[in-house]
């Protein structure tokens, strides 16, 4: 379900993928089934894309993994979480435009 630009994480290598990450990066909580989340893919795969370089695109499947959502307390999904300096800088929940998401990137990015 991950493009070229945006990388899967687990509970396994989340602290050194995400918390100890140099540059922002931008975590998408997903599963299989859900709908929302699938519809979602795409428009996280632009992001990453567009903003190659100056941020980290990862996936994780909360179905696979259940530390991380927890500690974060994911309930809803999909969720995206925007963590810089190893601290949620911003949080969007359920299926949003593409404008919502580079919004908030460009508050944490800039």
């Amino acid at each position: 379900m991950a493009g070229q630009a945006v990388l899967e994480v687990n509970d396994a290598t989340f602290e050194s993928e995400v918390l100890q990450s140099n540059e922002p990066v931008l975590v998408d909580f997903w599963a299989a089934w859900c709908g929302p989340c699938k519809a979602l893919g795409p428009i996280v795969d632009e992001v990453a894309a567009e903003f190659t370089g100056k941020l980290k695109v990862m996936k994780m499947d909360v179905d696979r993994n259940s530390a991380t959502p927890m500690r974060y307390g994911i309930r809803g999904i999909p969720a995206l979480l925007i963590f810089k300096g190893g601290k949620v800088a911003d949080q969007i929940v359920g299926y949003v435009p593409k404008e919502t998401i580079t919004r908030s990137l460009s508050k944490v990015i800039a």
